[in-house]
């Protein structure tokens, strides 16, 4: 197919304005001082809390967004479509707001809080409340995904599965799961990513607490106060790694995606 050149021409300007903020903010790094900007205390602990913060998360993401996708897409019921807008919240909600939400849950005086102190449990600002609001803000995208993939492989060889006498756990265990794989390992990266840049929302329901609560992104902002070199040496530590968790993303959808076209 051959596009229209205008077409290729907005194309290259949205391009640049994506690409052209990176390059600007590469040519600010401090490039003589770079390795010791990265690996302060301060910065190796942020980085550190963000990767176990961001991993807790994404298995907590794998653990309810499965259930979540193949019910969405396995079943019908009323108020489905209500339910899906619910679930895909976070993806256009304020982060600062998902973080209010949060803290109305579980905080002190929350709908669940008061719960949780009575069993000596506290849960806001603590490392978490870091993990539940970078599950929050994360689960859709896994949910999104997999939803996606489930409708495109469609139900047939689970039909003949069950035809031959399967039971559903086995249908889902040996047919549905090796089908979408790659596109649930795709989601799982995703919402790695999202979870690694979060910010707003950990903010508000855990606060800043080095070692505690305080991960990458907030330490950025809050370096670029007093130092803007070492907050734009992280920003492109963060760069990188988004960099190549959307890559790694890529990969492991490319065979769902070719999957879905063989079957189709």
């Amino acid at each position: 197919m051959t596009l229209p050149r205008w077409v290729i021409a907005m194309a290259a300007i949205g391009a640049a304005f994506v690409l052209l903020p990176l390059v600007a903010m590469v040519l600010r790094v401090n490039w003589a001082e770079f390795v010791p900007l990265i690996s302060s205390e301060s910065s190796v602990a942020a980085l550190l809390l963000s990767l176990r913060t961001s991993l807790a998360a994404t298995v907590l993401c794998v653990i309810f967004g499965v259930p979540m996708a193949l019910v969405l897409a396995r079943t019908d019921f009323w108020g489905q479509k209500v339910l899906r807008s619910l679930v895909l919240l976070p993806l256009v909600l304020p982060p600062v707001v998902g973080g209010i939400a949060l803290l109305y849950t579980f905080g002190r005086r929350g709908l669940l809080g008061q719960t949780f102190e009575l069993l000596g449990i506290e849960i806001a600002f603590s490392t978490t409340a870091v993990v539940i609001a970078q599950t929050f803000v994360a689960l859709p995208f896994l949910v999104l995904s997999l939803e996606g993939a489930l409708r495109t492989v469609g139900s047939r060889y689970e039909a003949v599965g069950a035809t031959l006498g399967a039971s559903p756990t086995t249908v889902l265990r040996r047919i549905t799961l090796p089908l979408v794989l790659p596109a649930m390992l795709s989601g799982a990266v995703l919402s790695f990513a999202r979870a690694l840049g979060e910010f707003g929302a950990t903010l508000t329901f855990a606060g800043s607490l080095q070692g505690t609560t305080r991960t990458l992104p907030l330490e950025i902002y809050l370096q670029r106060e007093t130092d803007p070199d070492t907050a734009v040496a992280l920003s492109l530590v963060l760069v990188i790694v988004a960099v190549i968790i959307v890559s790694l993303a890529h990969r492991t959808g490319e065979p769902s995606r070719r999957r879905a076209r063989a079957l189709s």
